[in-house]
């Protein structure tokens, strides 16, 4: 009852907060250090969120460059140098400082934030490291000492331990609800095709390490000396059988057992043959980047229309683009949904040979 007065309160406060900033009261005055992408970006930012309080007064720059904020009435004033938002922070006129300097203008930024040290602004540092195509940012502290990840796994500590309670829980049920058409497509492969009825390969799980992936054998030819060579349409090698498995994915049923042990994960991106990975990690920039969490059964980017037969590299950097946002926005309800969806779109695939 005390958990629910207290929420109910925050709520409200929250709510008359943002109705008064929306009408401009109870707002700080702001100002941007730097003229370049990231003080752009962040203006754009403050312009679209006027909620958060934030009236924006304009930039201090020792080297200014214009300034022209798409969708703004007016171009935001330059206020003048570092010597003049020092001046302007000692006599109250503003109440945050946001620095935006490249990592370069060093001196010049322990120069500045000195002098801001002598008022009473609150400052905050954005680093220009925001300018680039970033995994999971975030920022945390090692002993007061403050860091921001560039490329990192939503998936650790707490948030591990429930992923991973998730897919123990889940594929123990699925494979107590599989357990009979298992053992039926076992034996139809074993009397129809000569050879082992279930097919290994190595591939690269979680942070590249190297894993064996469990698929119902579907080809009566596997991996030669001359490489791998992923199956496209009238494959000669797929044999009747493993082309309905194929096409109904019914032959990944065994890495519920993968998850099961740990190696892989329900929902992630799908494991690459261990050749591939090493074509395409330097043709498509990020590749690599999809191993910071396991691999998966189903993803993102299949329940998206990327998945079977990827025979051009525009095919590829799709998938992956898919696959880097699923890292990004992870969550358990988002896997939820992408099992949700994997079961209403069905098993059948078009694309797979």
């Amino acid at each position: 009852m005390v958990l629910a007065v207290l929420c109910g309160y925050r709520l409200l406060i929250r709510l008359t907060l943002h109705k008064l900033r929306r009408h401009g009261f109870n707002t700080r005055r702001v100002a941007i250090v730097g003229t370049g992408q990231v003080g752009e970006r962040l203006a754009r930012s403050i312009s679209l969120a006027p909620w958060m309080g934030l009236n924006l007064l304009g930039f201090y720059d020792s080297h200014p460059q214009q300034m022209n904020l798409q969708g703004e009435k007016r171009r935001l004033p330059v206020l003048g140098d570092l010597d003049q938002l020092i001046e302007d922070a000692r006599e109250g006129r503003i109440d945050k400082v946001y620095i935006t300097l490249a990592f370069s203008a060093d001196a010049q930024l322990s120069e500045l934030i000195t002098g801001l040290s002598d008022t009473t602004a609150s400052v905050y540092l954005i680093p220009d490291v925001f300018m680039f195509d970033l995994l999971h940012a975030r920022s945390e502290s090692i002993n007061g000492l403050a860091s921001i990840s560039i490329f990192d796994s939503p998936m650790d500590g707490a948030w591990s331990l429930a992923k991973r309670a998730e897919d123990i829980l889940l594929s123990s049920l699925i494979l107590l609800l599989i357990a009979v058409p298992l053992l039926l497509i076992a034996t139809a492969i074993k009397l129809t095709s000569p050879g082992p009825v279930l097919f290994r390969q190595r591939r690269y799980g979680l942070d590249g390490r190297s894993i064996m992936v469990w698929k119902f054998r579907s080809m009566i030819v596997q991996e030669t000396a001359e490489g791998v060579r992923q199956a496209t349409r009238n494959d000669i090698r797929v044999t009747p059988l493993g082309a309905f498995l194929r096409r109904t994915s019914l032959d990944e049923l065994p890495q519920f057992f993968n998850v099961l042990h740990g190696e892989m994960s329900i929902v992630g991106p799908r494991p690459h043959a261990v050749a591939h990975n090493e074509q395409y990690r330097k043709q498509v920039s990020g590749y690599m980047l999809r191993h910071k969490v396991k691999p998966g059964i189903t993803g993102w980017a299949q329940i998206n229309g990327w998945r079977g037969e990827t025979d051009t590299l525009d095919k590829m950097r799709m998938r992956v683009e898919f696959d880097l946002e699923y890292i990004e926005h992870w969550s358990i309800w988002l896997d939820l949904k992408i099992i949700l969806l994997t079961l209403l779109k069905g098993f059948v695939n078009k694309n797979a040979f």
